[in-house]
């Protein structure tokens, strides 16, 4: 016993493997699978060992306690070691043909004795028999080690249901030491995870998977072996325990519906279910024989994939070929030899049932799945429990976690792709905007070096001309030219003074400045048609912020003109003025034409204009930029030029810092 290594759990996941199916969670029938941080662990203290989770477990992600190196340790002693081989083998080693060839095979490992668990199960199913022949209740079979964990752990009010007999296997290694001796180590070698900790009467258990693995790795074959017999007693009848009603047919009872009183239950679903309804009353005098496999054929220590009934037909095939009047006599005398042998046992209750949670806990998980009313819990099983409130209530428990809904997961994809699409549409604009005051920067540059090399030739030019004009006399014909070469000369300079206001090179004179003021100013430096109606909107009349009052003149000026020419039939201007805790907002919204898609682009582009030749210069939005980003403001356009698409018109949306230090830094 010293061999075994206690702190090692039954069955555990390797989280490299695991893919988030949830499928170990919905074929577990203890619930004993935790889910966090997306990963499936296996709470040790609630596993019952049925293997199920790693019989489903498609990704290998669950594994279980390996015995090999221990019971090699074990054979390397000086002890009498005897292996104690489940009945199911025929259908495990199904390529040889002769089980005295398989004998051979265990016996070359190291053992010196080969027992048949299927003599254990003779003598449990007549100590059955003997129990249901003078019972005056129900009982529970005990032969399978999870079947008994689950009800000691889930169902303790049960417990005493239980039939107070060993296992097979617990009633095989007591033949065995009543035969060798209780200093004989017993390695169990069957289908089954918990036998593994069914009993610290045999020494270790081995499944047939990690038998196949010890095979292999000494290159034992049938026909590397000499063949042997199992060592005496063998098994009679209990060689067809492995298959579905085998104790019962061991037995010789009738399980017909119409004539007895036993009822045979199978795999997760069924034996829960006859579970609930013993303890429920429905099946009071019952006697149930359980299994938490389909049969121990389809146990989790079995090699995977294998076919049921093809495994049926190998014990079957096995039992028939025992099966001779010869045999017989043996049999009937070993069980006299062993009938006075102790196969009693008894149970204890281990309750780990959880509190169930509260309904206000319940409620509030399940509302933060979007699950408001019973029409909302779809018990999908999608996330591996078979109702919604049961997934709510292993959420509270700390068993799983909100993702594992599958609708809902759905839904914040969607919600998800949602925010993406809005989040890329808005990194697009960003770009775009990035793009633009990237291309307006470099037009900037160049329109300073122009305005700085022209600036000074225009202004020799105006000067000289005007001195001529003075000095000229009224009637000389000369004179109407040099007032146009003056007057051009001065349209020149303010289209450098423009492209300087653009370029971010003239110097803005801060003062704390009155919106409303600024406004009305602007509305009254603008002549505007009996047919425009104009509207001044704010919150506050108070609203102040430092500006360059005449900047903000000329910014207004130029937007209200672009309004009016937008309207030649007419329409309403708006202005709204607007407040946060460090800006200031202007807006400046028509009712006109609007500005089509492919002009947007372009609108603060020094030159461009849609006005015809000679009506504009296509300075006026770009000194607008160049006034708002000296203020190190922001100006955003939003406008509509297809009638068709909703309201037309343009608003203009002028951002400002209050504040001077974020003007002038």
């Amino acid at each position: 016993m010293a061999l075994r290594n206690e702190n090692r759990q039954l069955v555990y996941t390797v989280k490299e493997l695991c893919r988030m199916c949830y499928t170990c969670v919905r074929e577990c029938p203890a619930k004993a699978i935790r889910i966090f941080n997306g990963q499936a662990e296996v709470i040790a203290e609630r596993c019952i060992g049925c293997g199920n989770c790693i019989k489903v477990c498609s990704q290998d992600a669950k594994v279980f306690l390996q015995s090999r190196q221990e019971v090699r340790a074990l054979l390397s002693t000086n002890s009498k070691v005897a292996a104690i081989i489940a009945p199911s083998f025929p259908a495990e080693f199904s390529e040889v043909k002769n089980h005295q060839v398989f004998v051979g095979m265990i016996k070359a490992l190291g053992f010196d004795f080969v027992f048949e668990v299927g003599f254990g199960a003779d003598l449990v199913a007549l100590e059955y028999k003997k129990l249901l022949d003078n019972a005056k209740g129900g009982y529970i079979s005990s032969d399978c080690p999870a079947i008994v964990s689950f009800i000691n752990y889930y169902h303790p009010t049960l417990t005493e249901n239980l039939a107070p007999i060993v296992s097979p296997m617990i009633s095989m290694s007591r033949v065995v030491k009543a035969k060798l001796g209780d200093d004989t180590k017993i390695v169990f070698i069957g289908p089954c995870i918990a036998k593994k900790e069914e009993s610290d009467e045999i020494d270790f258990a081995l499944t047939f998977r990690e038998l196949r693995t010890m095979l292999e790795h000494d290159e034992i074959t049938a026909d590397s072996v000499a063949p042997a017999e199992f060592d005496p007693p063998t098994a009679g009848k209990g060689a067809i325990f492995p298959i579905s009603r085998g104790l019962t047919q061991t037995m010789n009872l009738c399980d017909d519906m119409l004539e007895g009183n036993v009822i045979v239950a199978e795999g997760r679903k069924g034996f829960q279910d006859a579970i609930k309804e013993f303890e429920e009353g429905h099946l009071k005098n019952h006697y149930l024989e359980l299994l938490c496999c389909e049969g121990c054929i389809m146990g989790p220590g079995m090699s995977p994939d294998g076919k049921r009934f093809e495994r049926r037909t190998y014990i079957t095939s096995y039992v028939q070929k025992k099966v001779s009047p010869q045999q017989i006599t043996q049999w009937d005398n070993d069980l006299k030899e062993y009938s006075n042998i102790n196969l009693s046992r008894k149970f204890g209750a281990n309750d780990k049932r959880m509190a169930l949670p509260s309904n206000d806990d319940i409620n509030r998980v399940l509302a933060s799945m979007g699950k408001f009313t019973f029409r909302d819990h779809l018990n999908c099983g999608a996330c591996g429990y078979e109702t919604c409130m049961e997934h709510a209530v292993a959420i509270v428990e700390g068993l799983a976690e909100v993702e594992m809904c599958l609708p809902y997961t759905i839904e914040e994809l969607h919600d998800t792709i949602k925010d993406l699409a809005v989040t890329n549409e808005k990194l697009a604009q960003v770009q775009q905007a990035l793009k633009h005051s990237e291309k307006l920067a470099h037009m900037g540059q160049l329109s300073a070096g122009i305005a700085h090399e022209l600036n000074n030739p225009l202004g020799i030019i105006l000067m000289y001309s005007n001195i001529l004009l003075d000095e000229m006399e009224e009637q000389n014909p000369l004179k109407s030219d040099l007032q146009l070469i003056s007057h051009q000369a001065s349209r020149c300079k303010k289209i450098v003074s423009g492209l300087l206001n653009f370029a971010r090179k003239n110097q803005i004179k801060a003062e704390a400045v009155e919106l409303k003021k600024l406004v009305d100013d602007s509305l009254l430096s603008v002549i505007v048609p009996d047919n425009i109606k104009t509207e001044v909107v704010f919150t506050n009349p108070k609203i102040k912020a430092i500006l360059d009052y005449e900047m903000m003149i000329q910014l207004l000026s130029n937007l209200l003109k672009n309004a009016v020419e937008a309207m030649p039939t007419g329409g309403n201007i708006v202005l709204e003025l607007k407040e946060t805790d460090n800006d200031v907002i202007i807006l400046v919204k028509d009712s006109g034409v609007g500005i089509a898609d492919e002009n947007k682009d372009k609108l603060f582009t020094p030159f461009f204009t849609t006005k015809g030749i000679g009506q504009g210069t296509g300075l006026g939005l770009a000194t607008i930029y160049g006034i708002v980003k000296m203020h190190k403001g922001k100006i955003e356009v939003e406008s509509n030029s297809i009638p068709s698409s909703g309201p037309t018109g343009t608003t203009f949306i002028i951002t400002i810092p209050k504040e001077m230090d974020k003007i002038l830094n």
